[in-house]
C-alpha cells in the first residue's frame, strides 16, 4: 500500500515518461509539486526501493518498472478511470467480417497500437439459412449462412442429373431441420435422420450433410489486425527486437490466440505487462485484452499490443468501449 505522495510521485514519472520515453528527475517533478527537493528525492527512493521505479544511470532519473506499470493498471481498472474514446457503427452486412475489420481499424487508431480482434469461431454459430443451388446438371453447391454472419459455399457431385424439384424439397427440408440448430455432428446427424424419407431423399441429404458436419468441426479462428505499419512507422517500437516480436506474434497465430482466449472468462479488461506474458515472444510487450459476445457469454476477443511503455489510460478505455459495441453488434447477429 502506498502512501499518498508515493502515489503521487508515482502517478507523475509514469505519465512523464510516457510523454518522452526519458527518464525522469526530481527537478522535473519540482515543476509539478510544491515539495522541497528533499523530499522529492526520498519519495523516488522509496519507490525504487519497492520496485516500482528504475534508475539506468547513477545521473539519470527515474522509469517505471513493469512492476509500476501494474500498480498504475490495477488502479485504473479498480477505479474505472480509463477515458473510453468513441467509435463509429461498425458495419455489417451478411457477413461479421467487415464489421471486424472496421472494429480493428478504429481501435488502431484511437490507440496508435496494434490492434488484434478475434473473430467468433464457426462451432460457436448456429444455422440461419441454407441455399442449394443446381450449378449444372450434376453440380450442387450449397450455401451455409450462420448466426455469427458467417458464409461457406461447398460444390457436390452428384452420379444422376439433378431434379430442380428434388433441389428445392432439399432446400426446405434442410431449413427446417437446421435452421436455429448448432453446428456439432451429433446434433446434424440427428436432425437429418428422417425414416419416412424415401431413397432418393435420403440419399441427397446423405450428399450434402458434410457442409454443416464439416463445417462444425471448424475451429480455426479469423484474426483481425491493423496498425503494425504505423507503429514501425511512429517509432512507438523503439528498436529492431520489439519489430521483430510484433512480426513473431503474427506468424505464431497459435500462441497468439491462446494469449488472447485468457481474456474470455474475464469480467472486465485483461492487461499482462512483459514478464507477465506466459508466451516467450510476448515478454517485452504489453497485451490489452477483452472478451465481448452476448450476455454471459464470450466468444471473441478485442485487444492491443504494443510496448511496455504505453498509454494504459487510453489503451485499456479503447478496448473496453470497443468490447462493449462488439457485443452489441454480436448479440444483434445471434439474436436473428
Amino acid at each position: 500500500m502506498l502512501s499518498p505522495r508515493q502515489e503521487t510521485v508515482l502517478r507523475l514519472v509514469v505519465e512523464r515518461h510516457l510523454d518522452d520515453g526519458t527518464p525522469v528527475g526530481s527537478k522535473a517533478l519540482a515543476e509539478s509539486l510544491s515539495w522541497g527537493p528533499s523530499t522529492i528525492r526520498a519519495e523516488l527512493a522509496g519507490l525504487e526501493d519497492l520496485g516500482l521505479l528504475d534508475h539506468p544511470h547513477i545521473s539519470a532519473g527515474r522509469v517505471p518498472t513493469e512492476a509500476g506499470y501494474r500498480f498504475m493498471v490495477d488502479r485504473l481498472l479498480r477505479e474505472r478511470e480509463a477515458v473510453a474514446p468513441s467509435f463509429g457503427v461498425f458495419e455489417v452486412g451478411s457477413e461479421l467480417d467487415a464489421a471486424m475489420r472496421d472494429a480493428s481499424e478504429q481501435l488502431a487508431d484511437a490507440t496508435e497500437l496494434l490492434a488484434v480482434i478475434t473473430a467468433p469461431p464457426v462451432n460457436t454459430s448456429t444455422v440461419r439459412h441454407v441455399e442449394l443451388l443446381a450449378l449444372q446438371p450434376r453440380t450442387l453447391m450449397v450455401v451455409v449462412i450462420t448466426s455469427s454472419g458467417g458464409v461457406t459455399k461447398r460444390l457436390f457431385a452428384t452420379e444422376s442429373i439433378l431434379d430442380p424439384g428434388l433441389v428445392a424439397w432439399a432446400a426446405s427440408f434442410l431449413n427446417e431441420c437446421l435452421a436455429g440448430k448448432g453446428l456439432g455432428e451429433r446434433t446434424v446427424r440427428s436432425r437429418l435422420e428422417d425414416p419416412s424419407l424415401n431413397e432418393i431423399e435420403r440419399e441427397i441429404v446423405e450428399l450434402v450433410a458434410p457442409a454443416f458436419t464439416d463445417l462444425g468441426h471448424a475451429e480455426a479462428e479469423s484474426l483481425f489486425v491493423d496498425g503494425a505499419s504505423r507503429m514501425v512507422e511512429d517509432h512507438r517500437l523503439v528498436d529492431e527486437s520489439e519489430i521483430g516480436t510484433v512480426v513473431a506474434m503474427l506468424e505464431r497465430k497459435v500462441e497468439l490466440l491462446a494469449a488472447l482466449k485468457a481474456a474470455l472468462p474475464e469480467p472486465d479488461v485483461l492487461v499482462r505487462i512483459g514478464q507477465e506474458n506466459e508466451a516467450p515472444a510476448m515478454r517485452s510487450m504489453t497485451m490489452v485484452a477483452a472478451g465481448y459476445g452476448p450476455a454471459r457469454r464470450s466468444v471473441g476477443t478485442v485487444s492491443v499490443l504494443g510496448p511496455v511503455r504505453m498509454d494504459y489510460a487510453r489503451a485499456i478505455g479503447a478496448v473496453r468501449a470497443a468490447s462493449v459495441e462488439l457485443s452489441r453488434l454480436v448479440e444483434d447477429v445471434y439474436a436473428d
